[in-house]
């Protein structure tokens, strides 16, 4: 299979919480044999002529009191409809500060206790993105989310914490494209973990129809 091209899009400068400086680095690496991966903070590559070199965008972005402008908003909601492929790792789900944006992620990020080592149950076995991946335990931000109910989709993967069991992983086609989320990936010893490494990987090649 020839490699194709992905957009990876973190956050280097003004950083909170999460740089994607050495992150940016384990994902090429990770993706290195499928996929060339072009990393940037540069969020005006959210336009339809940029996003259309691109059959995948990878969402690292932190966390920000400012959503995008409504042009890139549109631009990445069509891209998605349209055909495209979107793998969103652990914060990237900030992009659920625009409405539309959260909607297609297919859940809210609401908050996270302290961090801890978290049991991961694969539930879904025989998913594209999950076959050949065993249950796990990996150090992590234990993120807490709110389904949307009214957009199904598909839960992966599930840890232990509170006395429920929450999601760690999902996917669901969002018109003729595809969205991944994975909650891992706080900082680079998660990008160390070889289950959730296959999980970037056979992620990012289903968001992309090639898996």
């Amino acid at each position: 299979m020839a490699r194709i091209k992905a957009l990876a899009v973190g956050s280097y400068s003004e950083v909170k919480y999460h740089p994607f400086a050495g992150v940016d680095g384990e994902l090429s690496n990770i993706l290195e044999n499928d996929i060339e991966v072009t990393c940037t903070e540069d969020l005006t590559m959210f336009n339809e002529e940029a996003l259309s070199a691109y059959p995948l965008v990878i969402s690292y972005n932190e966390f920000s009191d400012h959503p995008l402008p409504q042009e890139q908003v549109a631009a990445l909601l069509s891209y998605v409809a349209g055909g495209g492929g979107l793998l969103v790792i652990h914060n990237g789900i900030s992009l659920q500060s625009n409405q539309e944006l959260g909607l297609m992620l297919g859940a809210r990020f609401t908050h996270h206790p302290e961090y801890t080592a978290l049991s991961v149950t694969i539930t879904e076995p025989e998913h594209p993105i999950m076959q050949g991946i065993g249950d796990f335990v990996i150090d992590e931000e234990p993120y807490y989310f709110e389904q949307h109910p009214y957009l199904k989709t598909t839960v992966l993967a599930e840890y232990p914490h509170d006395g429920e069991m929450r999601q760690a992983a999902w996917c669901h086609e969002f018109g003729l494209g595809r969205v991944v989320y994975l909650m891992p990936g706080h900082h680079l010893p998660s990008f160390s973990v070889a289950p959730f490494r296959q999980m970037i990987r056979q992620g990012a090649l289903w968001a992309a129809a090639k898996l």
